[in-house]
């Protein structure tokens, strides 16, 4: 009989443990949270000192009976929920809620799912850091006082179904301040002047841009100051007046923290952060692989430090120089640590063994998974890498008073580059043969001036919603993805092309937040609380202190805001479907499974039907509206409006081009368009028209 006791949150964990631990150690699963704030309820008692008043969640009895009668059969217990904040609370909550008081129970920790991790861990069993549960608690109560307290007002003044939150209405404060700023925008014109260059030894002319005068710098405002310019140097000799060599190097990245992998997921695989989180959870609990049974292939996704453990070090230091060979191992100088404040976990995202390469997995993992997994491989071995060498060339030219400039670099040794070479670091080079020499007289061969106009801010995408809450201190690792799914979810930001856009309903919650609730959204105040919630876990703040500082001014600016805020009305979005019960233009509502589609006349007239994405493609067997559609698994595909009566249905997205070779629709597939019919196999590359 097992006389040990492991309880992990997830049940995808508790198969890879128990193989490591063997017949002595019993490994159940809580499934996450077991006890929280009632749902009916605030949940804090205000008048008695803000006690937390918590109740076993709905549909956890029966793992809290299965759990006790575990209990009662192991001479020790060992708590081994994830490690930060989060996980420290639901141990304390299981310890409660499994009455564990006077028994042996231990608080255990892993950084990764190997052998050695959690093995170790038990060498070095704890007690509940209370600090920690404490940090948790706070900012569980705190999200729940404003959410509890706000939400009712938004649904009396505004609509149903709204929420408001403590990070969320922050990070919809960023975006509608980002929007006010593109709206505000005024650009300004400038222009840039290239001329055309060239010289004896050169094959191809060079370009070389306006730079300003021999005096220094200067910009180019008009078409007028452009002209002015040429005209002055109608029949100039160009002469090469300054030539610099110079060298530089490119560092290599640091590993991924959960924001810079969420990041660099969106812009890279187009992956939501949801989606990176939920993926990055797969491969962190264990995947099946052939011959190794469950294996965790990453180490904890939630984490902001970058700091890699001694063992990490000298297996990177082993494969890079067994496969890449010594110079390409950074040395200790190169080596750079994060320099934040490490505040949950205790390493940067990593893979677990290094030997378990992209190559060598890439049959074992599903498509998604794999993408992300590689990733993450790739950024960590080139974390440890040296840095990439460059030489560079720049090279000043005079005509008359006028300067002209041009550079080129070229890498000479890829360093880190051989495995990872992030979006922003990759770059042209100009090809220059660095023949040109000082003085060297130069042909001139023609202007380009072409007029510029300086640019908005960009709308903020996922990637840069996360960056931005990062820089500013808002939230932790494990709220950035739920904070983006919830404000989209409520419908305060669409969504298109990456890019996130206020809707008009988006708006009126931001504005009414910012008035009644000035505090609550801004930004300063937030990142305080996070420090706050620091403090908390460091032991010097307590955490009633905090949260009593908090209530009254939230309660007291609540009744403030119920009797001088006025009743806002945002109309629904109307569709171009007709009631063919009463005629009128029905309307898109929200319910629990989505969009569906409502009469306005309700409730007169009570006619709903479900909402169908229309593509602009009309069906090529009836005429009418090819629709996005759901299998009930959640698989996309596309259909007609008017299944079952029209049963034409195709995976990829359809075009309204038709085959020249046996007339059936066009598909999008990639990068290229493919006939529907299988048997015909054409397909057409963009600006091409072969047959394959």
């Amino acid at each position: 009989m097992a006389k040990y006791l492991v309880i992990v949150e997830s049940p995808a964990k508790v198969k890879t443990i128990k193989k490591f631990l063997g017949p002595n150690y019993e490994v159940a699963a809580s499934n996450g949270h077991v006890r929280d704030l009632p749902k009916s309820t605030l949940g804090i008692d205000v008048e008695h000192d803000y006690e937390p008043k918590y109740i076993t969640i709905r549909g956890k009895g029966d793992i809290l009976a299965n759990l006790r009668r575990e209990v009662k059969k192991a001479e020790k217990i060992y708590l081994a929920t994830d490690p930060d904040r989060e996980g420290e609370a639901i141990s304390w909550h299981l310890y409660q809620a499994l009455n564990l008081e006077g028994r042996k129970v231990y608080r255990i920790t892993f950084n990764e799912i190997t052998k050695n991790a959690v093995r170790e861990s038990l060498k070095n069993a704890r007690e509940i850091n209370q600090n920690l549960v404490d940090a948790q608690q706070t900012r569980r109560m705190l999200d729940r006082m404003v959410g509890y307290r706000i939400s009712p007002l938004l649904w009396a003044k505004i609509k149903r179904g709204l929420s408001a939150g403590r990070v969320q209405s922050v990070a919809l404060r960023i975006i509608c301040d980002r929007e006010e700023e593109i709206n505000a925008f005024v650009p300004e014109e400038y222009w840039t002047l290239d001329v055309n260059l060239k010289a004896d030894k050169e094959k191809k002319p060079v370009t070389a841009r306006y730079y300003g005068t021999v005096k220094g710098k200067a910009a180019i405002e008009s078409e007028a100051q452009a002209k002015e310019i040429m005209d002055s140097l109608e029949g100039a000799a160009y002469r090469v007046m300054e030539i610099k060599k110079g060298e530089r190097t490119k560092k290599p990245p640091l590993p991924f923290t959960t924001s810079t992998l969420q990041q660099e997921a969106s812009k890279v695989l187009n992956y939501s952060t949801q989606k990176t989180m939920r993926l990055a959870q797969q491969l962190y609990e264990g995947v099946d692989i052939k011959g190794e049974g469950t294996v965790g292939l990453i180490t904890y996704l939630r984490t902001d430090s970058t700091r890699v453990s001694e063992e990490a070090e000298a297996m990177a230091a082993a494969y890079i120089g067994a496969h890449y060979g010594k110079e390409y191992m950074a040395s200790e100088t190169e080596r750079r640590k994060g320099g934040r404040k490490i505040q949950d976990a205790h390493e940067a995202i990593r893979p677990t063994d290094l030997e378990r390469s992209p190559a060598v997995l890439k049959e074992e993992l599903p498509r998604d998974l794999f993408r992300l997994y590689q990733l993450i491989w790739k950024r960590f071995v080139a974390s440890r890498m040296s840095a990439a060498q460059y030489e560079t060339l720049s090279v000043k030219i005079q005509a008359g008073d006028q300067v002209f400039t041009m550079a080129d670099s070229k890498r000479v040794f890829d360093g880190y580059m051989s495995v990872y070479v992030p979006e922003e670091d990759r770059e042209e080079e100009n090809g220059l043969s660095g023949s040109l020499r000082e003085d060297s007289r130069l042909t001139f061969a023609g202007f380009d001036p072409v007029q510029h106009f300086t640019q908005p801010p960009a709308h903020y995408t996922e990637a840069s919603l996360v960056r931005a809450l990062e820089e500013l201190g808002i939230g932790r690792p494990s709220t950035y993805a739920p904070t983006i799914t919830t404000i989209l979810a409520r419908r305060y930001v669409a969504k298109e092309n990456r890019n996130l856009y206020v809707t008009e309903l988006g708006e009126v919650v931001n504005n009414m937040m910012k008035t009644a609730f000035p505090s609550i959204v801004d930004v300063n105040f937030t990142a305080n609380l996070e420090a706050l919630l620091d403090g908390v876990e460091e032991g010097s703040v307590k955490w009633k202190t905090v949260v009593s500082n908090f209530y009254p001014d939230l309660d007291e600016a609540v009744k403030q805001a119920e009797k001088e805020l006025e009743h806002v009305t945002v109309a629904d979005e109307e569709s171009d479907e007709v009631c063919e019960l009463c005629g009128r233009r029905m309307v898109i509502k929200y319910g629990p499974h989505g969009r569906f589609l409502a009469c306005p006349g309700f409730p007169e007239c009570r006619n709903t039907k479900p909402y169908f994405e229309k593509i602009g493609v009309p069906c090529p067997k009836c005429g009418r509206d090819v629709v996005l559609r759901k299998t009930k698994k959640g698989r996309k595909y596309y259909g007609c409006i008017d299944n079952p009566n029209c049963d034409f249905m195709v995976w990829q997205k359809p075009t309204q081009q038709k085959c020249p070779d046996c007339g059936s629709v066009l598909l999008e597939k990639g990068n290229r368009l493919v006939c529907a019919n299988e048997q015909c196999g054409y397909y057409v590359m963009p600006e091409l028209s072969n047959k394959s």
